[in-house]
Protein backbone atom coordinates (compact mmCIF):
# COMPACT_ATOMS: atom_id res chain seq x y z
CA UNK A 1 0.00 0.00 0.00
CA UNK A 2 1.20 3.52 -0.77
CA UNK A 3 0.59 4.80 2.74
CA UNK A 4 2.80 2.20 4.39
CA UNK A 5 5.93 4.16 3.41
CA UNK A 6 5.38 7.90 3.90
CA UNK A 7 7.88 10.46 2.59
CA UNK A 8 8.74 14.08 3.31
CA UNK A 9 10.97 14.94 0.34
CA UNK A 10 9.47 13.89 -2.98
CA UNK A 11 12.59 14.88 -4.93
CA UNK A 12 14.54 12.04 -3.30
CA UNK A 13 11.94 9.48 -4.34
CA UNK A 14 11.67 11.06 -7.79
CA UNK A 15 15.41 10.66 -8.25
CA UNK A 16 15.37 7.00 -7.27
CA UNK A 17 12.36 6.20 -9.45
CA UNK A 18 14.13 7.69 -12.45
CA UNK A 19 17.29 5.74 -11.67
CA UNK A 20 15.40 2.50 -11.22
CA UNK A 21 13.22 2.74 -14.29
CA UNK A 22 13.74 5.72 -16.59
CA UNK A 23 17.53 5.64 -17.02
CA UNK A 24 18.04 1.98 -17.77
CA UNK A 25 18.15 -1.36 -16.06
CA UNK A 26 20.48 -0.85 -13.10
CA UNK A 27 21.58 -2.94 -10.18
CA UNK A 28 22.29 -1.98 -6.61
CA UNK A 29 25.94 -1.10 -7.28
CA UNK A 30 25.03 1.17 -10.23
CA UNK A 31 22.52 3.47 -8.53
CA UNK A 32 25.16 5.42 -6.65
CA UNK A 33 23.36 5.45 -3.29
CA UNK A 34 25.24 6.08 -0.09
CA UNK A 35 24.82 2.54 1.17
CA UNK A 36 23.13 -0.76 0.44
CA UNK A 37 20.66 0.02 3.21
CA UNK A 38 19.58 3.27 1.53
CA UNK A 39 19.09 1.40 -1.73
CA UNK A 40 17.04 -1.31 -0.03
CA UNK A 41 14.85 1.25 1.75
CA UNK A 42 14.08 3.14 -1.44
CA UNK A 43 13.57 -0.04 -3.44
CA UNK A 44 11.10 -1.38 -0.86
CA UNK A 45 9.20 1.90 -0.81
CA UNK A 46 8.88 2.12 -4.60
CA UNK A 47 7.97 -1.54 -4.87
CA UNK A 48 5.09 -0.96 -2.45
CA UNK A 49 3.65 1.65 -4.85
CA UNK A 50 4.29 -0.22 -8.09
CA UNK A 51 3.52 -3.80 -7.14
CA UNK A 52 2.44 -5.60 -10.28
CA UNK A 53 4.30 -3.20 -12.58
CA UNK A 54 7.85 -4.25 -11.75
CA UNK A 55 10.03 -6.95 -13.22
CA UNK A 56 13.64 -8.01 -13.03
CA UNK A 57 16.22 -10.14 -14.79
CA UNK A 58 19.65 -11.48 -13.90
CA UNK A 59 22.90 -11.22 -15.82
CA UNK A 60 26.56 -11.58 -14.96
CA UNK A 61 26.56 -8.38 -12.90
CA UNK A 62 23.52 -9.32 -10.83
CA UNK A 63 19.84 -8.43 -10.58
CA UNK A 64 18.44 -5.63 -12.76
CA UNK A 65 15.11 -4.04 -11.88
CA UNK A 66 12.88 -2.29 -14.40
CA UNK A 67 9.38 -0.97 -14.87
CA UNK A 68 7.12 -3.11 -17.06
CA UNK A 69 3.90 -1.39 -18.16
CA UNK A 70 1.79 -1.97 -21.24
CA UNK A 71 -0.08 1.29 -21.78
CA UNK A 72 -2.75 -0.58 -23.75
CA UNK A 73 -3.82 -2.54 -20.67
CA UNK A 74 -3.14 0.01 -17.89
CA UNK A 75 -5.95 2.55 -17.57
CA UNK A 76 -4.53 4.73 -14.77
CA UNK A 77 -1.00 6.09 -14.42
CA UNK A 78 0.53 3.94 -11.63
CA UNK A 79 3.20 6.54 -10.80
CA UNK A 80 0.56 8.81 -9.24
CA UNK A 81 0.63 6.48 -6.22
CA UNK A 82 3.85 8.17 -5.08
CA UNK A 83 2.01 11.45 -4.50
CA UNK A 84 -0.36 9.77 -2.05
CA UNK A 85 2.52 8.83 0.22
CA UNK A 86 3.44 12.30 1.49
CA UNK A 87 3.97 12.31 5.24
CA UNK A 88 1.81 14.39 7.58
CA UNK A 89 1.63 15.05 11.32
CA UNK A 90 -1.16 14.14 13.70
CA UNK A 91 -1.96 17.86 13.96
CA UNK A 92 -2.34 18.13 10.16
CA UNK A 93 -4.99 15.45 9.96
CA UNK A 94 -6.72 16.61 13.16
CA UNK A 95 -7.03 20.22 12.05
CA UNK A 96 -8.21 19.18 8.60
CA UNK A 97 -11.41 17.63 9.91
CA UNK A 98 -11.95 19.88 12.95
CA UNK A 99 -11.58 23.17 11.07
CA UNK A 100 -13.85 22.09 8.22
CA UNK A 101 -16.42 20.97 10.78
CA UNK A 102 -16.28 24.34 12.56
CA UNK A 103 -16.52 26.36 9.35
CA UNK A 104 -19.48 24.30 8.12
CA UNK A 105 -21.55 26.24 10.69
CA UNK A 106 -20.68 29.59 9.10
CA UNK A 107 -17.94 32.24 8.88
CA UNK A 108 -15.31 32.31 11.63
CA UNK A 109 -12.14 34.17 12.53
CA UNK A 110 -8.89 32.57 13.62
CA UNK A 111 -9.76 33.22 17.28
CA UNK A 112 -13.26 31.81 16.78
CA UNK A 113 -11.71 28.60 15.47
CA UNK A 114 -9.39 28.39 18.49
CA UNK A 115 -12.30 28.78 20.91
CA UNK A 116 -14.39 26.20 19.07
CA UNK A 117 -11.51 23.73 19.00
CA UNK A 118 -11.27 23.87 22.78
CA UNK A 119 -15.04 23.82 23.36
CA UNK A 120 -15.95 21.06 20.91
CA UNK A 121 -12.96 18.77 21.18
CA UNK A 122 -11.40 19.34 24.63
CA UNK A 123 -10.38 15.71 25.17
CA UNK A 124 -8.75 15.31 21.78
CA UNK A 125 -7.15 18.74 21.55
CA UNK A 126 -6.10 19.05 25.14
CA UNK A 127 -2.93 16.98 24.79
CA UNK A 128 -1.54 18.92 21.84
CA UNK A 129 -3.60 22.09 21.44
CA UNK A 130 -2.53 24.18 18.43
CA UNK A 131 -1.48 27.78 18.91
CA UNK A 132 -2.97 30.73 17.02
CA UNK A 133 -0.24 30.86 14.36
CA UNK A 134 -0.72 27.16 13.52
CA UNK A 135 -4.45 27.64 12.97
CA UNK A 136 -3.90 30.83 10.96
CA UNK A 137 -1.32 29.13 8.71
CA UNK A 138 -3.63 26.18 8.13
CA UNK A 139 -6.54 28.47 7.19
CA UNK A 140 -4.30 30.42 4.78
CA UNK A 141 -3.07 27.17 3.25
CA UNK A 142 -6.65 26.02 2.63
CA UNK A 143 -7.51 29.39 1.13
CA UNK A 144 -4.63 29.04 -1.35
CA UNK A 145 -5.88 25.56 -2.21
CA UNK A 146 -9.36 26.89 -2.91
CA UNK A 147 -11.07 25.05 -0.02
CA UNK A 148 -11.80 28.27 1.87
CA UNK A 149 -12.32 31.91 0.99
CA UNK A 150 -11.90 34.98 3.14
CA UNK A 151 -13.39 38.46 3.40
CA UNK A 152 -12.80 41.45 5.66
CA UNK A 153 -15.40 43.02 7.89
CA UNK A 154 -13.75 46.11 9.26
CA UNK A 155 -10.42 44.93 10.57
CA UNK A 156 -11.60 41.37 11.08
CA UNK A 157 -10.78 38.60 8.60
CA UNK A 158 -13.50 35.98 8.24
CA UNK A 159 -13.01 32.55 6.68
CA UNK A 160 -15.82 30.54 5.07
CA UNK A 161 -16.08 27.28 3.19
CA UNK A 162 -16.14 27.78 -0.54
CA UNK A 163 -19.48 26.54 -1.82
CA UNK A 164 -19.11 24.96 -5.22
CA UNK A 165 -22.04 24.22 -7.51
CA UNK A 166 -20.09 22.16 -10.06
CA UNK A 167 -21.65 18.80 -10.89
CA UNK A 168 -18.57 16.59 -10.61
CA UNK A 169 -20.42 13.55 -11.95
CA UNK A 170 -21.12 15.40 -15.20
CA UNK A 171 -17.42 16.12 -15.58
CA UNK A 172 -16.09 12.64 -14.74
CA UNK A 173 -15.13 11.75 -18.32
CA UNK A 174 -13.29 15.05 -18.75
CA UNK A 175 -11.54 14.60 -15.40
CA UNK A 176 -10.43 11.10 -16.34
CA UNK A 177 -9.09 12.28 -19.70
CA UNK A 178 -7.30 15.18 -17.98
CA UNK A 179 -5.70 12.89 -15.38
CA UNK A 180 -4.19 10.61 -18.03
CA UNK A 181 -3.07 13.19 -20.60
CA UNK A 182 -2.29 16.47 -18.84
CA UNK A 183 1.17 17.24 -17.37
CA UNK A 184 -0.60 17.99 -14.05
CA UNK A 185 -2.97 15.06 -14.36
CA UNK A 186 -2.14 13.95 -10.83
CA UNK A 187 -4.75 16.50 -9.70
CA UNK A 188 -7.50 14.68 -11.58
CA UNK A 189 -6.27 11.30 -10.35
CA UNK A 190 -7.58 12.05 -6.84
CA UNK A 191 -11.17 11.80 -8.04
CA UNK A 192 -12.75 8.33 -7.85
CA UNK A 193 -12.11 6.41 -11.05
CA UNK A 194 -14.61 4.09 -12.70
CA UNK A 195 -13.79 0.40 -12.92
CA UNK A 196 -14.42 0.59 -16.67
CA UNK A 197 -12.70 3.79 -17.90
CA UNK A 198 -14.27 5.78 -20.75
CA UNK A 199 -11.00 6.05 -22.73
CA UNK A 200 -8.19 3.80 -23.87
CA UNK A 201 -4.86 5.09 -25.17
CA UNK A 202 -2.67 3.58 -27.85
CA UNK A 203 0.37 5.55 -26.68
CA UNK A 204 0.59 6.84 -23.15
CA UNK A 205 3.61 8.38 -21.43
CA UNK A 206 3.68 7.76 -17.69
CA UNK A 207 7.04 9.12 -16.56
CA UNK A 208 6.00 12.77 -16.89
CA UNK A 209 4.04 12.29 -13.67
CA UNK A 210 7.30 12.42 -11.71
CA UNK A 211 7.84 16.03 -12.86
CA UNK A 212 4.46 17.29 -11.62
CA UNK A 213 5.82 19.30 -8.68
CA UNK A 214 8.42 21.02 -10.88
CA UNK A 215 5.77 21.73 -13.52
CA UNK A 216 3.40 23.20 -10.92
CA UNK A 217 6.07 25.44 -9.37
CA UNK A 218 7.02 26.76 -12.80
CA UNK A 219 3.35 27.40 -13.66
CA UNK A 220 2.99 29.45 -10.46
CA UNK A 221 6.01 31.56 -11.40
CA UNK A 222 4.72 32.08 -14.95
CA UNK A 223 1.31 33.16 -13.69
CA UNK A 224 2.89 35.75 -11.40
CA UNK A 225 5.50 36.73 -14.05
CA UNK A 226 8.41 35.89 -11.75
CA UNK A 227 11.96 34.93 -12.52
CA UNK A 228 13.21 31.57 -11.29
CA UNK A 229 16.40 29.96 -10.06
CA UNK A 230 16.61 26.44 -11.49
CA UNK A 231 18.73 23.73 -9.91
CA UNK A 232 19.52 21.19 -12.63
CA UNK A 233 21.49 17.98 -12.60
CA UNK A 234 23.68 16.49 -15.32
CA UNK A 235 23.70 12.70 -15.26
CA UNK A 236 26.82 12.56 -17.41
CA UNK A 237 28.88 15.07 -15.45
CA UNK A 238 27.35 14.08 -12.09
CA UNK A 239 27.08 17.74 -11.16
CA UNK A 240 24.45 20.30 -10.17
CA UNK A 241 24.06 23.65 -11.91
CA UNK A 242 22.14 26.80 -11.01
CA UNK A 243 20.49 29.04 -13.60
CA UNK A 244 18.64 32.31 -13.07
CA UNK A 245 16.04 32.68 -15.80
CA UNK A 246 12.65 33.94 -16.87
CA UNK A 247 10.31 31.01 -17.75
CA UNK A 248 8.37 31.51 -20.97
CA UNK A 249 6.67 28.35 -22.28
CA UNK A 250 6.42 24.59 -21.97
CA UNK A 251 7.01 22.30 -24.94
CA UNK A 252 5.74 18.72 -24.81
CA UNK A 253 6.89 16.06 -27.26
CA UNK A 254 4.15 13.84 -28.65
CA UNK A 255 6.84 11.43 -29.90
CA UNK A 256 8.76 10.80 -26.68
CA UNK A 257 6.52 12.22 -23.96
CA UNK A 258 9.36 14.43 -22.71
CA UNK A 259 8.54 17.82 -21.25
CA UNK A 260 10.69 20.89 -21.78
CA UNK A 261 10.85 24.41 -20.38
CA UNK A 262 11.85 27.31 -22.62
CA UNK A 263 13.36 30.06 -20.47
CA UNK A 264 15.43 33.18 -21.10
CA UNK A 265 18.78 33.03 -19.34
CA UNK A 266 19.65 36.31 -17.66
CA UNK A 267 23.40 35.65 -17.72
CA UNK A 268 23.74 34.27 -21.25
CA UNK A 269 21.04 36.62 -22.59
CA UNK A 270 19.44 33.99 -24.81
CA UNK A 271 16.62 31.43 -24.68
CA UNK A 272 17.46 27.92 -23.53
CA UNK A 273 15.56 24.64 -23.26
CA UNK A 274 15.61 22.46 -20.16
CA UNK A 275 14.14 19.00 -19.78
CA UNK A 276 11.88 18.95 -16.76
CA UNK A 277 13.20 15.59 -15.58
CA UNK A 278 16.65 17.24 -15.22
CA UNK A 279 15.32 20.05 -12.98
CA UNK A 280 15.65 19.26 -9.29
CA UNK A 281 14.40 22.46 -7.71
CA UNK A 282 12.54 25.63 -8.67
CA UNK A 283 13.02 28.76 -6.56
CA UNK A 284 10.72 31.70 -7.23
CA UNK A 285 12.41 35.10 -7.56
CA UNK A 286 11.03 38.62 -7.81
CA UNK A 287 8.44 39.82 -10.31
CA UNK A 288 10.02 40.55 -13.69
CA UNK A 289 9.57 44.23 -14.58
CA UNK A 290 10.18 43.63 -18.27
CA UNK A 291 7.98 40.58 -18.78
CA UNK A 292 6.44 42.10 -21.92
CA UNK A 293 9.89 42.25 -23.54
CA UNK A 294 10.45 38.52 -23.02
CA UNK A 295 6.95 37.71 -24.22
CA UNK A 296 7.57 39.67 -27.44
CA UNK A 297 10.90 37.91 -27.90
CA UNK A 298 9.18 34.53 -27.58
CA UNK A 299 6.62 35.57 -30.20
CA UNK A 300 9.46 36.11 -32.70
CA UNK A 301 11.51 33.11 -31.54
CA UNK A 302 8.87 30.36 -31.64
CA UNK A 303 8.01 30.51 -35.39
CA UNK A 304 11.52 29.31 -36.24
CA UNK A 305 11.44 26.24 -33.97
CA UNK A 306 10.73 22.76 -35.25
CA UNK A 307 11.53 20.90 -32.02
CA UNK A 308 13.50 22.04 -28.99
CA UNK A 309 16.86 22.78 -30.59
CA UNK A 310 17.79 26.39 -31.13
CA UNK A 311 21.05 25.50 -32.92
CA UNK A 312 23.41 28.46 -33.16
CA UNK A 313 20.45 30.87 -33.60
CA UNK A 314 21.01 31.16 -37.33
CA UNK A 315 18.27 29.97 -39.69
CA UNK A 316 18.41 26.95 -41.99
CA UNK A 317 16.22 27.12 -45.08
CA UNK A 318 14.86 23.75 -46.22
CA UNK A 319 12.71 22.84 -49.22
CA UNK A 320 11.28 19.48 -50.19
CA UNK A 321 9.32 18.56 -53.34
CA UNK A 322 6.76 15.81 -52.79
CA UNK A 323 5.14 13.76 -55.57
CA UNK A 324 1.36 13.46 -55.07
CA UNK A 325 -1.00 11.77 -57.53
CA UNK A 326 -4.37 13.48 -58.19
CA UNK A 327 -6.23 10.87 -56.11
CA UNK A 328 -3.79 11.12 -53.16
CA UNK A 329 -4.94 14.33 -51.54
CA UNK A 330 -4.55 12.65 -48.15
CA UNK A 331 -0.81 13.25 -48.57
CA UNK A 332 -1.44 16.98 -48.94
CA UNK A 333 -3.70 16.90 -45.90
CA UNK A 334 -0.92 15.25 -43.93
CA UNK A 335 1.56 17.90 -45.04
CA UNK A 336 -0.85 20.65 -43.96
CA UNK A 337 -1.47 18.91 -40.64
CA UNK A 338 2.19 18.26 -39.78
CA UNK A 339 3.94 21.28 -41.29
CA UNK A 340 4.11 23.14 -37.96
CA UNK A 341 5.59 26.55 -38.86
CA UNK A 342 6.46 25.48 -42.41
CA UNK A 343 4.62 26.31 -45.63
CA UNK A 344 2.97 24.00 -48.16
CA UNK A 345 2.35 25.13 -51.74
CA UNK A 346 1.25 23.34 -54.90
CA UNK A 347 3.81 23.48 -57.74
CA UNK A 348 1.91 21.54 -60.43
CA UNK A 349 -0.75 18.85 -60.72
CA UNK A 350 1.47 16.19 -59.10
CA UNK A 351 4.04 18.16 -57.08
CA UNK A 352 3.82 20.01 -53.78
CA UNK A 353 6.55 22.03 -52.09
CA UNK A 354 7.20 22.06 -48.34
CA UNK A 355 9.49 24.83 -47.09
CA UNK A 356 10.58 25.98 -43.64
CA UNK A 357 13.06 28.33 -42.00
CA UNK A 358 14.20 26.78 -38.73
CA UNK A 359 17.08 27.07 -36.27
CA UNK A 360 18.11 23.42 -36.62
CA UNK A 361 17.05 21.63 -39.80
CA UNK A 362 18.51 18.31 -38.62
CA UNK A 363 15.44 17.97 -36.41
CA UNK A 364 13.32 17.52 -39.56
CA UNK A 365 15.19 14.44 -40.77
CA UNK A 366 13.05 11.82 -38.96
CA UNK A 367 9.91 13.45 -40.37
CA UNK A 368 11.38 13.81 -43.88
CA UNK A 369 12.25 10.10 -43.95
CA UNK A 370 8.56 9.23 -43.63
CA UNK A 371 8.10 10.55 -47.20
CA UNK A 372 10.70 8.24 -48.75
CA UNK A 373 9.48 7.18 -52.17
CA UNK A 374 7.71 10.49 -52.78
CA UNK A 375 10.60 12.96 -52.49
CA UNK A 376 11.51 14.44 -55.87
CA UNK A 377 14.07 16.89 -54.49
CA UNK A 378 15.53 17.99 -51.16
CA UNK A 379 17.59 21.14 -50.65
CA UNK A 380 18.83 22.85 -47.51
CA UNK A 381 21.17 25.71 -46.70
CA UNK A 382 22.72 23.37 -44.13
CA UNK A 383 24.62 20.94 -46.38
CA UNK A 384 24.89 18.38 -43.58
CA UNK A 385 21.13 17.75 -43.69
CA UNK A 386 21.10 16.76 -47.37
CA UNK A 387 24.33 14.78 -47.01
CA UNK A 388 22.93 12.85 -44.06
CA UNK A 389 19.73 12.06 -45.96
CA UNK A 390 21.67 10.85 -49.01
CA UNK A 391 23.93 8.70 -46.83
CA UNK A 392 20.83 7.15 -45.26
CA UNK A 393 19.44 6.37 -48.71
CA UNK A 394 22.70 4.74 -49.80
CA UNK A 395 22.78 2.60 -46.68
CA UNK A 396 19.14 1.65 -47.22
CA UNK A 397 19.76 0.68 -50.84
CA UNK A 398 22.80 -1.39 -49.90
CA UNK A 399 20.78 -3.14 -47.22
CA UNK A 400 18.19 -4.22 -49.78
CA UNK A 401 20.65 -4.81 -52.61
CA UNK A 402 19.53 -1.84 -54.68
CA UNK A 403 21.37 0.99 -56.32
CA UNK A 404 22.09 4.20 -54.45
CA UNK A 405 20.48 7.04 -56.38
CA UNK A 406 21.30 10.36 -54.80
CA UNK A 407 18.54 12.87 -54.20
CA UNK A 408 18.79 15.72 -56.67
Amino acid sequence: MAYSELIKNFEKVRSYMREFYAYGFKGRDEIGSRSARVYDDEYRRVKAWLEGYMDAYYNASGKKVFLSIDSRTVFHNPLYAAFRAKSFTDMDITLHFYLLDILSDGPATVKDCLVELLDRYPAEAGAAFPDESTVRNKLKEYERMGILESRKEGRTLLYTLRRETVDIAAWKDAIYFFSETNPLGVIGSYFPQDITPPFEFKHQYFLGALDSEVFYDLCACMREKRGVELTTFSRHRKQEFHHIMYPARFYLSTQTGRQYLLAFHYRYKRPMFFRLDCIRKVKALGVEKHAEKYEAFWQSFDPCLWGVSEGDHTLDHLEMLIHVEPDEFFIVERLQREKRHGKVKQVDTSTWRFSADVYDATELLPWIRTFIGRIDALTCSNAFVVQRFEDDMRALNQMYGGEADAVQ
